[in-house]
């Protein structure tokens, strides 16, 4: 069995450190915004609006306003491009990691892929049987749990946005190229897209990791390598779904709302 070396299992500390930090900062951080003066708050929020306002004045008369901030979508617990963008908050971020982990997509798609490996019987070290099926969901669930664990916190420290967003709105070829571009890319506080290099990290680091658990047909470099790749091709299939599916659930149930819960 490849064992990896320790420089992984310090980025998965590290990481999962770095969550508890957001979880403890953005507790603090809302304590101390519940204690700020109402007259501050007040004069804060008119110097706010008079910026926007003195932004949209700049812009063409025709352009279109972004609708109001919205956190996500609480079936896909994504924003769309269209909404004016909210920075990622340090509760939000373990929110994700939680919902992403142990959501019910992320339970319900744990037992559509041990069903298929249990009935392929791969690895075949786990059997075609229930207890085989139930190594196979711990598997998953292990490996997902650590690769979004890894991403929010890395994420945390680089300043990128783990959440998807929508392009709800623009033609087909922009959506699709959008699931496309959102697969390998994060938002920075500003709203501008760059290299997701905490999913860089995650999803072969994750990989790599899992090695050490699992398997010994599994736990090779080659199975690892070709794990990371479905990894990314899995994130697209994500992204595909939280595009689509909000329009699809909309026309068939028309009384549907896309965007009624925050995130």
């Amino acid at each position: 069995m490849t064992k990896p070396n320790g420089t992984l299992r310090v980025l998965l500390y590290l990481s999962l450190f770095t969550l508890v930090f957001c979880e403890s900062t953005g507790a603090q951080v809302a304590v101390n915004v519940a204690k700020q003066d109402p007259e501050q708050e007040k004069q804060e929020k008119q110097e706010k609006q008079e910026k926007q306002e003195k932004q949209e004045k700049q812009e063409k008369p025709d352009a279109e306003k972004p609708d109001a901030p919205v956190s996500a979508d609480s079936i896909t617990k994504s924003p769309t491009t269209q909404q004016a963008y909210l920075p990622i908050s340090g509760r939000r971020r373990v929110d994700w990691f939680f919902v992403r982990s142990v959501g019910p997509e992320s339970l319900m798609a744990g037992l559509f892929t041990a069903g298929i490996g249990t009935a392929r019987n791969k690895p075949e070290e786990y059997g075609p049987h229930f207890a085989g099926f139930a190594k196979r969901y711990g598997m998953r669930f292990t490996g997902v749990a650590t690769s979004n664990a890894m991403e929010a916190g890395f994420g945390a420290v680089w300043r990128e946005d783990p959440r998807y967003f929508r392009a709800e709105g623009q033609p087909f070829g922009r959506r699709i190229r959008n699931v496309v571009v959102m697969t390998f890319a994060a938002r920075r506080r500003d709203g501008h897209l760059e290299p997701a290099y905490a999913r860089y990290i995650a999803i072969p680091g994750n990989n790599f990791l899992s090695n050490t658990w699992r398997a010994d047909s599994e736990a090779t470099t080659n199975a690892a390598l070709t794990r990371t790749l479905w990894g990314f091709v899995a994130r697209m299939a994500d992204n595909a779904y939280q595009e689509f599916w909000p329009s699809v659930k909309h026309r068939i149930l028309p009384g549907s709302v896309a965007n009624h819960t925050p995130f």
